[in-house]
């Protein structure tokens, strides 16, 4: 049992080094680079700890989640999938948000290091909410299929209620999304306005505010007063520094009204169009059968692209998925059944 747990641990840390030297391949600031292949090494010594003294263990093959998550890193970077990598006992992630190699929030120490960790676009939430558009389109959209074919509609009339459902569940989360964005940044551009009329009015103060800000997190006083008043010399410099500081908002990242409405429209039509499939090419009852079948294949493919942010075991979180969206199909059909023989009955 302890040769297996090591030999388990030495495939952790080998596995590791490997998507560490990934990162480092495809990163462009050198010392960044140069900080994954020093930990990629210090993982292949910390291996080589787990399995002194016990049998060779056998030549190392990356699992698959590993070969898929370097497939995202070569694709889409390491900065967009940052959660994906926590999960798989990355470390320094940090300096990918930052751009630097100090730890946390470093206190700058010259003008052009303001707002440089703001500047860097935090995709992995990106990936995240497409996985669950996917995921809210296709049960919907299932639920829908499957009530609609228990009331005993005839195929033709279940492919035109699934394709209803479609665009009606994508154009409402596409209005959704971009209402929700345009009041969110209409509140962040008020809050930015309401600054920058500060800084017109009081920029004396407001610079010893900043200077003030500084100095509780560790700078010298007369230094942090003399910073701030180098950098109010620019007023839009100062402006995005005290939207960051004292609103914890960045004024060119307050996200796009569009692009989010688009995504969202996206993601959802997605995963509501997978069940439909199977009806394209069937007018029998076993197109339903199909477009069951389809959609717990679905299920069970979002469940596990999930288990990447999560850590668990993508067939456990497949397995959930397809029990929980499954069920909700099955209930809808019955609920189906049941409208229908009311139906009937009146």
């Amino acid at each position: 049992m302890q040769a297996a747990n090591s030999h388990d641990n030495w495939h952790e840390e080998r596995q590791s080094a490997w998507l560490y030297r990934i990162i480092a391949a495809g990163e462009p600031d050198p010392k960044i680079a140069d900080m994954f292949r020093a930990l990629a090494t210090a993982a292949d010594d910390q291996a080589k700890l787990w399995v002194a003294g016990i049998a060779e263990p056998p030549p190392f093959v990356p699992g698959t989640r590993a070969r898929l998550v370097a497939w995202l890193i070569r694709r889409l970077g390491p900065r967009a999938i940052k959660p994906v990598l926590a999960t798989m006992k990355v470390r320094g992630l940090s300096v990918l948000h930052s751009g630097s190699l100090s730890p946390g929030h470093a206190m700058p120490s010259q003008l052009s290091e303001v707002g440089a960790r703001h500047r860097v676009v935090a995709g992995g939430g990106n990936l995240r909410a497409a996985v669950f558009g996917i995921n809210d389109g296709l049960v919907s959209n299932t639920c829908l299929i499957m009530a609609v074919a228990g009331a005993g509609s005839a195929p033709p009339a279940v492919m035109l209620a699934g394709t209803a459902g479609l665009l009606a569940g994508a154009l409402s989360m596409a209005s959704g999304e971009y209402l929700s964005m345009r009041s969110q940044r209409e509140v962040f551009e008020s809050q930015i306005a309401l600054e920058r009329a500060e800084l017109e009015n009081y920029p004396e103060e407001e610079m010893e505010e900043l200077a003030l800000i500084y100095n509780a997190r560790g700078l010298d006083l007369d230094a942090a007063r003399s910073f701030a008043r180098e950098l109010f010399q620019n007023p839009e410099h100062a402006l995005a520094t005290m939207a960051r500081e004292e609103l914890g908002l960045n004024p060119e990242e307050l996200g796009s009204p569009w692009r989010a409405a688009i995504a969202s429209f996206t993601a959802f039509a997605i995963g509501a169009a997978l069940p439909l499939v199977p009806l394209l090419w069937g007018a029998s009852s076993h197109a339903i059968a199909a477009s069951s079948a389809v959609a717990l294949v679905g299920l069970f493919l979002v469940g596990a692209a999930l288990s990447l942010f999560t850590g668990r075991s993508a067939w456990q979180s497949g397995a959930r998925m397809v029990v929980i969206g499954g069920g909700a199909g099955f209930v809808s059909y019955l609920l189906g059944l049941w409208f229908d023989r009311i139906a009937i009955g009146m």
